[in-house]
Order: C-alpha cells, then structure tokens, then sequence
C-alpha cells in the first residue's frame, strides 16, 4: 500500500519535515517514492508547501494519507 505521510529532517528539537510518497512498509525516514512537499511546525503559524499536481496525482492513484497529512492538505485545499 502506498501512503502519503512524513519524513523528519532537521536536528533535535527543530523538526522538519518532508511530504513524501512511500510505500507503507518503508522505515519512516526510510526509502520513498516521491518527495511532494515540506512542513514546518517551528514557524508561527507552521508554514507548509505542497505540489498540488503531485498530491491531486497520488490520490487518484489511491494514495492513503496518514492524519496529519490529511490535515496538511485540508488547509492546501486539497481534496480526496
């Protein structure tokens, strides 16, 4: 199963994140298919970038998104 979910860059305490498109098998910060986006939550209030194209593409291709993800793109205006 393929999902769309988070990859944690950054050092401790100062996390950062990528939106990546992996498979559900995969470590966390493991292997991924495509990277489609980044996450911030330091920032105030926490600042995200999606490719849209890309995202809109996975899901049609039944991509599962893990919650925060989900919640990413609810603020993106990206829909299932």
């Amino acid at each position: 199963m393929v999902k769309i979910r988070l990859k944690r860059m950054g050092q401790k305490k100062a996390p950062f994140y990528r939106i990546v498109v992996a498979d559900s098998r995969s470590p966390r910060d493991g292997r991924f298919i495509e990277e489609i986006g980044t996450y911030d939550p330091t920032r105030d209030p926490s600042e995200f970038h999606v490719n849209e194209e890309l995202a809109k593409k996975w899901l049609a291709n039944g991509a599962q998104t893990t919650e925060t993800v989900a919640k990413i793109f609810k603020a993106a205006g990206i829909e299932k």
